[in-house]
């Protein structure tokens, strides 16, 4: 019986949604950025929803920042959160490789000469910060098409529906499990993976200094990299004040490296170390609402 709820729960929410996103894709997006600062104040003032949770893992990180600081900051989170959640619902309307130019400012020309131009891959790491699916959407329209690692929904209607999206302009899309088989073949041939490095490894197996605290961080994007001799970006995109947004490519050392799994935690924690410079630096653009350190010591190493 509770299955049964459950299912149609998410059948509804499912069809909600999508009533929601016709409505979306007809107003402007100074429209939809007025009702993403009333939605997220209204999920961060009225519903709190993982608030606490918010505001700690942001004093954890910034000791050093006042509470009006703190409280400042996850409010802008959740407004982003909210601006992220209705452009998803929007992405649709990104068709053309000059739809992808209006909403993201990007220079791929370094990029360009270090994959396509030597007919090589390339791995891009990375994370829940600024618009990622929007992003990745973009980039697969002004690069080439990529193939992006994804989790999959517990709602399957809504899973479904976000993976069209992600695919309707040339991008692929793989499950977790599928990313190490379908990483090396893409790679091999010359094609480009997306993978979000931010996330705790279930698994667990290697530990590192995450943003002042003990964290279990994945090596899956620094083992393919290395594996198959490509270069390893991390490409970060984030917003300009102005309704757009900039996207920065970041080139990661590996010609140090070999493909022992010592050099894939070197390499890993040379990526998220880049990871972490940028959410420090732009700490209202990551998705703190994720309970990060949540298989490791809140002790810092």
């Amino acid at each position: 019986m509770s299955k049964n709820k459950n299912s149609i729960r998410d059948k509804l929410f499912y069809r909600i949604l999508l009533l929601v996103g016709l409505i979306v894709r007809r107003l402007n997006r100074a429209h939809v950025a007025a009702i993403a600062r009333i939605s997220g104040d209204i999920v961060y003032d009225r519903l709190k929803i993982r608030r606490e949770l918010v505001e700690t893992n942001l004093s954890l990180t910034f000791p050093e920042k006042s509470g009006e600081e703190i409280r400042r900051i996850a409010r802008q989170v959740y407004r982003n959160l909210a601006e992220n959640a209705i452009e998803v619902l929007r992405l649709s309307l990104i068709g053309t490789p000059e739809d992808a130019s209006r909403l993201v400012e990007v220079d791929v020309r370094d990029f360009l000469a270090k994959t396509r131009d030597r007919n090589k891959g390339a791995v891009c790491v990375s994370a829940h910060f600024g618009n990622w699916e929007l992003l990745a959407v973009s980039l697969g329209l002004l690069v080439s098409p990529v193939t992006v690692v994804v989790k999959r929904l517990k709602n399957r209607d809504l899973d479904s529906q976000i993976n069209r999206w992600r695919s309707m302009r040339g991008n692929t899309v793989v499950y977790k499990r599928q990313a190490l088989r379908e990483g090396l073949r893409t790679l091999r041939s010359g094609g480009i993976m997306s993978i979000l490095a931010d996330q705790s490894d279930p698994k667990g197996g290697f530990f590192m200094d995450f943003l002042g605290r003990r964290a279990s961080v994945f090596l899956g994007p620094a083992f393919l990299a290395l594996k198959t001799g490509v270069p390893l970006f991390v490409v970060m995109c984030r917003r300009n004040g102005s309704g757009r947004y900039i996207a920065e490519f970041e080139e990661v050392e590996t010609s140090d490296l070999g493909a022992g799994k010592e050099d894939a935690e070197e390499l890993a924690r040379r990526y998220t170390r880049v990871l972490e410079r940028y959410i420090r630096t732009y700490p209202e653009e990551w998705f703190w609402v994720h309970n990060r350190w949540k298989r490791s010591s809140c002790e810092t190493v």
